[in-house]
């Protein structure tokens, strides 16, 4: 309610707060208003889901801020088509092919309409024998995001809940971008890592040539996909290093609620790439398998 960056508390400019705001157009009659809610949600975000210290910068009790934070979630979450969805017109897609043949720099790639990968974020597994699922592969406990996004590193597709232990090629199978077959239009297709099968029907996938790469032609195709496909690694980059408290430690809520705080994270990236607010990615790509 001031003139100060509102970047360091609550991790979004105030130009992407407004448009948040505007997306959410909660006229509550109840409760604290939908703005002070909506900043407790994200300063909760942007302090490492400690309820404790939001109750006490906010002067609310804690079983409030923890009320107001599943229900702004769920309130984000409402917004998910709005924020995150695929190109709308035939202008939008040619603008994006021609992205991602840029980024390849090469003119092979100017039916590319995407690319997607697998993210894993640390949570606090549940106790008993189901716990062991959520272990990954680096073993610590996860649940995956599938993203696809565009030339930008806008996510035009989401896809969260998979338990860490499944393999990126089954969860693609299971999610309804796979299932459904709406995206992308015939054609086209969308690119991905090694770790991922090469498909015509029913998703076109287009992956590099497997190691030990044969030929110089095999050796240039794989550096121009490597060039379009990392936008997906930088996307996930970005908005890493914007929710750091969310996504660089173990997310301490239940299991069951982790697929919303993902996705509010992934819709809120997504409004801020829309009003120039980009956070630089700071951390260090993992190596494809």
């Amino acid at each position: 309610f001031n003139d100060r960056d509102t970047r360091p508390d609550f991790r979004l400019s105030r130009e992407a707060l407004r448009v948040l705001l505007d997306l959410l157009r909660s006229d509550r009659q109840h409760g604290w208003g939908s703005t002070i809610e909506t900043l407790v949600f994200l300063f909760w975000l942007a302090c490492g889901t400690s309820y404790r210290v939001v109750s006490r910068a906010f002067d609310m009790p804690r079983s409030t801020v923890h009320r107001i934070v599943h229900r702004v979630a769920e309130e984000v979450v409402a917004i998910r088509h709005q924020v995150i969805r695929f190109p709308n017109t035939p202008e939008d897609l040619e603008a994006v092919c021609r992205g991602f043949a840029g980024l390849a720099r090469h003119r092979a790639f100017l039916k590319a309409a995407g690319a997607i990968d697998g993210c894993h974020v640390r949570i606090k597994p549940p106790s008993g024998p189901d716990g062991q699922c959520y272990r990954n592969r680096k073993l610590f406990p996860s649940i995956i995001l599938q993203a696809v996004c565009d030339h930008q590193g806008r996510f035009i597709d989401t896809y969260v809940g998979w338990p860490g232990s499944v393999h990126d090629a089954r969860v693609l199978r299971y999610s309804p971008l796979y299932r459904r077959s709406m995206y992308p239009p015939p054609g086209h297709f969308i690119l991905a890592d090694g770790g991922y099968p090469c498909l015509q029907h029913p998703l076109p996938l287009i992956t590099p040539y497997k190691r030990p790469v044969q030929g110089v032609g095999a050796q240039r195709f794989n550096l121009h996909h490597s060039r379009a496909r990392s936008i997906i690694e930088r996307a996930f980059g970005m908005m890493k290093t914007r929710f750091r408290s969310i996504f660089l430690k173990a997310l301490e809520v239940h299991h069951t609620f982790v697929p919303h705080v993902i996705t509010a994270c992934a819709i809120l990236h997504n409004i801020c790439l829309g009003v120039g607010d980009i956070m630089a990615p700071e951390d260090e790509h993992e190596e494809d398998d």
